[in-house]
C-alpha cells in the first residue's frame, strides 16, 4: 500500500477540514512530502517506531502520512497524554521491533486493564478499509465526520476508507460543541456519514433530537460499535433518521472490522450482522467469538506469549460470547466476567439494562452485583434520569417484572449523578465490581 497513490489520485478534492483550516489532497501530498524530507534530514530511518499525539488536526495527518511515506511505524497516542507518559512511550519504543509491513501500533487496554500494543500491518489496513467501503458504501460523494479520539480504533479505522475513496474528512474534538457538528452537516457539499459510540448517540438524541431530525436527509449513514446499544435507542434513531443506513458493527483493535448490521432492517439488540468480505466468524466450544481473515492484527508488541494466547490457528478468540443465528448473523451475548451469579441463576446484565432503558425517565443505567444478606449477591440497578428528576423505584421494579423473568429483576435500585464510563464510551463494569 502506498499512501501517495491515494493522495495523488484525488489531488483536486478537499481532504480535511478542521475548524477554519482545510486542505486538498494535492496540498496534503505536498505538505507530506515536505514533512517526510524534514524527518529524514533529522535522522529518521525506515522501520523507526514513532509516537504521535493524535490531535484532531491537519498537521497531525501531515506527520502521520509523512512517517508512512518514509516507511516508518506510527504509534497514535491520546492527544492529552502527559509529557512524562509520552516520553516513556518514546523511550520504550526505541528498543522494540516489529515485522516487515507494519504500519501502526495501537495501544489498547482491552478487558484486562493492561496496556497492549496491537501491531497493525498495511495489509490489515487495506482489508479493513475494503470491508467498510463495500458494506457501508463509502464513496466520493460523501463526507465523513470524525468526532472520537484518533488513537482509538473506532475513529482510526475510518481514515483510510475515506482516503481511498477521495472523501472529505471533517475533524471535530468530540461532541463538546454540538453546534459545530450540525454546522458541518448543514454546510457540507455532500451528504454526511459518521461513527459514534452508543453513549454519544444517546446524548445526541436526548439533547438535539429535533435538530437531528431536521437534518435527516443530509445523513447517509451512521455507524456505531464498541458497546451495546439498546433496542429502544435503535428504534428511536430509526425514527429520527428514517432514510439513513444505521450500522451496528462488530470490531476490535485485535480483530479488525468483522461484521455489520443495518438495524433499519429490524432493531435487534446485540445483533451485529454477517461477516464482511475479508473476514469470517465462528463460535468456539466455550461459546466465545472467533474472528479470522485478513483484518486481524499481527500480534502484540514485545509480547509473544500473550499473542499466542489470543491468536490461535489463524483466528483471534474474543472475550465476548456469541451465537450465530440461522441467517448467519452474529449476536453478542456479553462477556464471561459480565455475567452475575445471584441465587441459583446466572444473569446477563445487558438484558436487564436493555429493559430498563425503555422505562420513561431513565437516561442511562448499569446493572451490577451487590452484597445481599440472604442471597450473597443480588442485582442492583444504578441509573441516571433526565434533568436529575426522581422516579418511583417501585414503579420501575414493577415495569421490569413485566418485561423480565423474576430472577432477572433487580432487588436494589439507586439513582446516581452519572454512570462510570471507560475512555472509549463503554460502561466501566470493572469500576463497580466488589
Amino acid at each position: 500500500m502506498k499512501i501517495e497513490d491515494f493522495l495523488i489520485r484525488n489531488a483536486n478534492r478537499l481532504a480535511f477540514v478542521c475548524g477554519k483550516e482545510q486542505i486538498t489532497y494535492g496540498e496534503l501530498y505536498s505538505a507530506v512530502l515536505s514533512r517526510a524530507a524534514e524527518l529524514a534530514a533529522a535522522g529518521m530511518s525506515e522501520g523507526d517506531i514513532i509516537p504521535l499525539r493524535a490531535v484532531p488536526s491537519i498537521d497531525y495527518f501531515v506527520s502521520y502520512f509523512a512517517i508512512h511515506i518514509n516507511r516508518g511505524i506510527v504509534v497514535p497516542l491520546a492527544s492529552d497524554i502527559s509529557e512524562e507518559k509520552f516520553w516513556k512511550y518514546k523511550e520504550y519504543l526505541k528498543t522494540s521491533s516489529v515485522p516487515e509491513g507494519t504500519a501502526d501500533i495501537l495501544f489498547t487496554t482491552g478487558t484486562t486493564g493492561k496496556s497492549k500494543g496491537a501491531i497493525i500491518s498495511y495489509e490489515t489496513i487495506i482489508a479493513n478499509s475494503e470491508n467498510l467501503i463495500a458494506a457501508h458504501g463509502y464513496n466520493e460523494n460523501l463526507s465523513f465526520i470524525i468526532c472520537s479520539p484518533l488513537n482509538h480504533y473506532g475513529a482510526w479505522s475510518k481514515v483510510f476508507p475515506c482516503i481511498m475513496q477521495g472523501m472529505t474528512i471533517y475533524l471535530l474534538e468530540g461532541l463538546k460543541a454540538m453546534d459545530r457538528f450540525f454546522e458541518v452537516i448543514e454546510s457540507s457539499a455532500t451528504k454526511i456519514a459518521t461513527f459514534m459510540v452508543p453513549s454519544s448517540i444517546k446524548m445526541l438524541m436526548q439533547l438535539c433530537s429535533d435538530r437531528l431530525s431536521n437534518y435527516a436527509d443530509r445523513i447517509a449513514f451512521l455507524e456505531t460499535g464498541g458497546a451495546p446499544m439498546s433496542e429502544g435507542d435503535m428504534k428511536r434513531l430509526c425514527q429520527l433518521l428514517p432514510n439513513a443506513s444505521l450500522f451496528n458493527t462488530y470490531a476490535s483493535t485485535e480483530s479488525g472490522i468483522i461484521t455489520t448490521y443495518n438495524y433499519q432492517e429490524g432493531c435487534i439488540s446485540g445483533c451485529v450482522g454477517r461477516p464482511l468480505k475479508n473476514s469470517s466468524v465462528a463460535i468456539s466450544s466455550q461459546g466465545h467469538i472467533l474472528c479470522s481473515g485478513k483484518t486481524l492484527m499481527t500480534g502484540y508488541l514485545d509480547d509473544p506469549l500473550l499473542t499466542s494466547k489470543i491468536l490461535q490457528g489463524g483466528a483471534v478468540e474474543m472475550s465476548d460470547k456469541g451465537i450465530i443465528d440461522e441467517e448467519g448473523r452474529l449476536h453478542i451475548l456479553g462477556r464471561d466476567d459480565d455475567v452475575i451469579n445471584t441465587g441459583a441463576y446466572k444473569v446477563n446484565p445487558l438484558e436487564v439494562e436493555d429493559a430498563a432503558n425503555e422505562y420513561a425517565g431513565i437516561r442511562e443505567c448499569i446493572c451490577i452485583a451487590a452484597p445481599h444478606i440472604i442471597l450473597g449477591t443480588a442485582l442492583k440497578l444504578l441509573y441516571t434520569t433526565h434533568d436529575g428528576k426522581e422516579i418511583s423505584k417501585k414503579d420501575l421494579a414493577r415495569y421490569l417484572l413485566a418485561k423480565l423473568e423474576k430472577h432477572k429483576v433487580p432487588l436494589l435500585y439507586e439513582q446516581v449523578p452519572s454512570i462510570q464510563m471507560t475512555f472509549n464510551g463503554k460502561k466501566d463494569r470493572k469500576h463497580y465490581r466488589q
